[in-house]
């Protein structure tokens, strides 16, 4: 069975940073992408960033291109996401996921949580002074 758990989650001031993991297991971690998603109060959840860890190519949506970034360490089957320079409209529940081959750039526009393969729970993010 698949699994992932996301934590580093809480609260920011803005301007400041965060780093979210989200740890695997019960998987080929190599043959999956990961994406993250966020699903701010009162909206519809949406594709953040993604990463494949068959090549290492990455896609970030407009919003947080430049302040955002992944990477991921295979032998801890856990992907990170760093996020710089947070602002308030980043203030959402952050979900990880993950997609056997996929591509990121498709990951991150996915709508129906049925595409992915496996969700973790969530991490709440707060940005707020």
């Amino acid at each position: 069975e698949v699994q992932l758990v996301e934590s580093g989650g809480g609260l920011v001031q803005p301007g400041g940073s965060l780093t979210l993991s989200c740890a695997a297991s019960g998987l080929r971690f190599s043959n999956y992408a990961i994406g993250w998603f966020r699903q701010a109060p009162g909206k519809e959840r949406e594709g953040v960033a993604a990463i494949s860890n068959e090549d290492d190519h990455t896609y970030y949506v407009a919003s947080v291109q430049g302040r955002f970034t992944l990477s991921s360490d295979r032998a801890k089957k856990t992907v990170y996401l760093q996020m710089n320079s947070l602002k308030p409209e980043d203030t959402a529940v952050y979900y990880c996921a993950a997609a056997r081959q996929g591509d990121p750039l498709v990951i991150v526009a996915i709508t129906d949580s049925r595409e992915m393969d496996s969700w973790g729970k969530g991490t709440l993010v707060n940005v707020s002074s």
